[in-house]
């Protein structure tokens, strides 16, 4: 466990548990995946794997049934715990594809209005994909947290567990600690004002 003081509070970070799977969300894009031992990505496409001799062959046969504006390879490392990436690992023995991660033109549309797709929309598409693919890696490897607020004399004053998970290892990156910060602001806010009706 982590911790952190902020303003006479003691923010303690704890890694979540029973955290539910992000491709169980509303995802923007499709990541279609296939491995012996795991079952990733999304369940939702009907790509059969054993229809092709290449992945390259994959590609082609996922750009005619999806038609999508981004479309990028999906890879897997595995040891000691599995993590993904959209660039290679460049390890022969524990790493390689996986599959692909794709944004449908309709999705894109769907998600950023228009008729077209415009090189700013393509860009949103791309950064969005590659948003999800690190929230899907961050839980994955574990790396979601959430976390709870004590006062000064170690009494627990807020608990966020279970309401909001936060991803990645850096919390001031994934909003955690600004988050925390704001309840915390909050709390000296509500109590002040109590002081003063007190008063």
């Amino acid at each position: 466990m982590k911790t952190e003081t902020y303003r006479n509070y003691t923010i303690e970070i704890e890694q979540s548990e029973d955290v539910e799977n992000p491709r169980n969300w509303d995802n923007a894009t499709l990541m279609i995946c296939s491995h012996k031992r795991y079952n990733l990505g999304d369940e939702k496409h009907d790509i059969d794997f054993n229809n092709y001799s290449s992945w390259e062959e994959c590609k082609k046969a996922i750009i005619k049934k999806y038609n999508p504006v981004v479309i990028k390879p999906l890879y897997m490392y595995d040891h000691s715990g599995i993590t993904i990436s959209t660039s290679p690992f460049g390890d022969r023995w524990d790493s390689g594809q996986i599959g692909w991660v794709i944004f449908t033109r309709e999705k894109a549309l769907e998600e950023y209005g228009g008729k077209r797709i415009t090189p700013a929309i393509k860009e949103k598409c791309e950064n969005l994909l590659n948003s999800e693919v690190e929230t899907y890696d961050n839980y994955l490897r574990g790396a979601v947290y959430d976390f709870t607020i004590k006062d000064e004399n170690g009494d627990e004053v807020e608990n966020g567990v279970g309401r909001m998970e936060f991803y990645g290892y850096d919390h001031e990156k994934s909003g955690l600690m600004s988050e925390a910060r704001g309840r915390i602001d909050a709390k000296i806010k509500e109590v002040g004002q109590q002081i003063k009706i007190e008063l």
